[in-house]
């Protein structure tokens, strides 16, 4: 897929799994799984997927997964997979590499999310894009600095600390455009400040959903995760975004659905629900 002067590609960075429960909040499991199965420990499988965009003369990847740093009990915990499926592995595919990438855009601090900004190599924590810069948002970074004790365990040190005391990292405030021809939505639901990279010309619009809408059955506007630090502002975050998204026929990019790289929406009178599956890369 081409869009805005950039040719993009859907980067899986790893597979993993989180409490069914959790991902999907009030809604009862016997509702959740008909969307998507449960295993015995109540986890549904899930990737983290990178949306890598090369044009205007840059190579820029939104957020970068898992990462690789994990302990055996949390890589257990979590069932985290970067053997069969990793950046490296997935930038391959395409015949870049890691060196190649001018810029990492970070959604938000999670680690989910950008664990794979960094990782240890003979013993020493390291940037994975070593001619990269990191762009992260003022508001989620002050957040990841100081979270709440809800929050805390989604944010690690150690996969921004190295790009701080080398820097790396540039802070973006508000929504103006930092990155050519892709606009910034803010969302405040699931963490504060988490942005949402939009790319759109005369024909097209893609938004990478991160959070917001993680999954293609997370469309339904009350599937809210509890991992949400406000569930009734993702709420009415998703009653904005999505009649735009069916009025405009965008493509919304998931960042965790394990069949769905993309989709278009639709409202069948009651809930927006996955209009037609779309393939950004093969």
């Amino acid at each position: 897929m081409k869009i805005a002067g950039y040719e993009l590609y859907s980067i899986e960075t790893s597979r993993f799994g989180l409490d069914g429960g959790t991902m999907f909040g009030i809604i009862p499991k016997s509702m959740w799984e008909k969307e998507i199965k449960s295993d015995d420990n109540n986890c549904i499988e899930m990737v983290t997927r990178s949306l890598l965009m090369v044009g205007h003369d840059r190579k820029i990847l939104i957020d970068t997964g898992n990462g690789d740093k994990w302990q055996d009990k949390f890589r257990s915990i979590y069932n985290i997979d970067t053997e069969s499926v990793n950046i490296e592995l997935s930038l391959a595919k395409y015949g870049f590499n890691t060196e190649d990438i001018t810029d990492v855009f970070c959604t938000h601090l999670h680690f989910d999310h950008i664990g794979g900004n960094t990782k240890y190599s003979n013993g020493e924590l390291v940037p994975v894009f070593p001619n990269a810069t990191y762009w992260m948002q003022n508001e989620n970074w002050e957040l990841a600095n100081s979270p709440t004790e809800k929050d805390q365990g989604s944010f690690m040190k150690h996969d921004w600390s190295v790009l701080a005391e080398n820097g790396m990292i540039e802070f973006v405030d508000g929504r103006d455009q930092f990155l050519p021809n892709i606009d910034i939505e803010l969302s405040y639901g699931h963490t504060i400040g988490m942005m949402l990279p939009k790319l759109n010309d005369n024909s097209q619009t893609l938004i990478y959903m991160a959070d917001l809408i993680p999954m293609a059955a997370h469309l339904p506007l009350p599937w809210i995760m509890s991992y949400d630090i406000n569930s009734a502002l993702t709420l009415e975050e998703k009653r904005s975004f999505l009649p735009k998204a069916v009025e405009e026929n965008w493509t919304i990019f998931f960042e965790h659905d394990p069949i769905h790289q993309a989709c278009k929406v639709c409202y069948d009178g009651k809930h927006f629900r996955l209009k037609k599956s779309v393939k950004i890369s093969d």
